[in-house]
């Protein structure tokens, strides 16, 4: 066929006859990071193709050559085999070129009647996007599950509450592990909303006007896997809404790793020894022998800023840009891609150290310390009758003559001590207050630390996942 002697030509290439500056076929190229996409463009494809032969614009054999066609790239993507050219400006081009060299270009140039690459790579993108949610959905529940796990195991261990990063109030271990999942079971019902968001289709809006040949939208949505259409080809074109929310939430994800993060770090220090991290996520020093680096969770941490300046920076891009479709949206793929990735990698290291990690339940106790009990000296009162108001006043009176006759703690005043600030206090002040079990599981209420509080948290998220 006289078609398949000429090179694949650029798809916009009838209007130009001088060839690109270098530099500018370089810049504008997006094949080096939208290659990613090749399964997502194959597939919308073989749909878009579909609808075209419902529409009698496509025979029956050409609908099959297509097909065919379109399988042998996918295999050729699949197995590595797929040879990338020098005019494969983006994968679009890249597949399409492929195609008619499999089963000639009087065929393949029929794929794009109707489409343009703005709802092409619109539709490329959100189905990408839903199946790369959908896998983060997936390992984000076994994050989760290793802390619901870890707080059943480990619900006896109790450890110093904080505040200001000053000890608080006694608590148990699972309670710091369930606010941590409390975050990240949000996080899961944010994505679940997001992926329902993302998933409707801009096919058939062709370049921004819509389709000149009535294709069914809805017939393509649902071959698709998608819910619904956008209801505005001007808008289907140009939106964007979806990659700044996915980058969103993984920033709001990275936010909560990193505090995640933090406090283990924190925890694992010689100062503090509550928790030892397994050798598989921890360094050494180059000079001191002696080291045990938290490096795991440093990147876990680190990793967040970069995540927030993909989303900063592709926020900058998109706030000026006109209707409907402009190049600067080209500049989506590498921010969404690199947060994706980055935020997928994350989960799994996460997962990897909350699985491993040792718990030093001694350090944790022997931090509990008996002013931490002064607010349980106050409710002691309150259950006689006494205004809380007046109770928080008598309790730091005793946490000051504690501090100023270096009794060594409030447990350590006698009984005549206590009673010297307060006539109210009973014999039975020691054994109620100076308690750490008895203080943990006075919090009964929803969200409390005592053990049937955790275990309504622990049921609660078991439903979730």
């Amino acid at each position: 066929m006289a078609s398949d002697k000429q090179d694949f030509k650029a798809l916009w290439g009838g209007r130009f006859t001088g060839g690109l500056d270098p530099l500018m076929a370089l810049y504008n190229a997006s094949f080096p990071y939208d290659k990613k996409m090749y399964a997502a463009d194959l597939e919308g494809t073989r749909v878009y193709t579909a609808g075209l032969h419902k529409l009698g614009l496509l025979s029956d054999h050409e609908l099959s050559e297509i097909h065919r066609g379109l399988a042998e790239i996918l295999k050729e993507w699949e197995e590595g085999k797929f040879v990338e050219k020098e005019n494969d400006e983006d994968i679009h081009t890249a597949n399409e070129r492929r195609l008619g060299e499999i089963i000639g270009r009087d065929i393949s140039g029929k794929v794009h009647t109707g489409r343009s690459r703005n709802d092409q790579v619109a539709t490329d993108m959100r189905i990408y996007v839903r199946e790369q949610l959908g896998e983060l959905r997936n390992i984000l529940k076994e994050f989760l599950s290793v802390f619901v796990k870890r707080a059943e195991v480990e619900i006896d261990i109790l450890m110093p509450g904080y505040t200001h990063l000053q000890r608080a109030q006694p608590i148990r271990w699972s309670h710091w592990l369930l606010s941590y999942a409390t975050y990240f079971a949000a996080d899961l019902a944010r994505l679940e909303q997001i992926i329902e968001r993302i998933n409707v289709s801009p096919l058939g809006s062709g370049a921004l006007a819509g389709h000149p040949y009535g294709i069914d939208r809805n017939f393509l949505a649902k071959e698709l896997g998608f819910n619904g259409v956008i209801p505005n080809s001007l808008t289907a074109v140009s939106d964007r809404d979806f990659v700044v929310e996915t980058m969103f939430w993984g920033s709001l994800f990275m936010n909560h790793i990193s505090r995640f993060s933090e406090d283990l770090i924190i925890y694992s220090t010689a100062e503090f020894g509550f928790v030892s991290l397994a050798d598989a996520y921890s360094t050494g020093s180059s000079l001191m022998p002696q080291k045990k680096n938290a490096d795991s969770l440093e990147l876990l941490r680190g990793k967040s800023g970069r995540v927030f300046g993909s989303l900063a920076g592709f926020m900058m891009t998109l706030k000026s840009v006109p209707s409907t479709y402009d190049k600067d949206l080209q500049e989506d793929k590498e921010p969404l891609f690199d947060v994706l990735t980055s935020v997928s990698h994350s989960i799994s290291i996460a997962t990897g150290v909350l699985s491993t990690l040792s718990v030093n339940r001694e350090k944790m106790i022997a931090a509990l310390t008996p002013d931490m009990l002064a607010t349980d000296l106050a409710d002691y009162l309150v259950r006689k009758g006494v205004p809380f108001r007046e109770t928080h006043h008598i309790s730091g009176e005793v946490v000051r003559l504690s501090e100023e006759t270096n009794a060594g703690g409030i447990d350590k005043l006698s009984l005549g001590q206590l009673q010297g600030v307060d006539s109210r206090f009973g014999e039975d002040v020691r054994a109620e207050v100076f308690d750490y079990e008895k203080s943990v599981e006075r919090r009964t209420a929803i969200g409390g630390t005592a053990r049937v509080a955790i275990f309504d948290q622990i049921d609660r998220l078991k439903k979730l996942l």
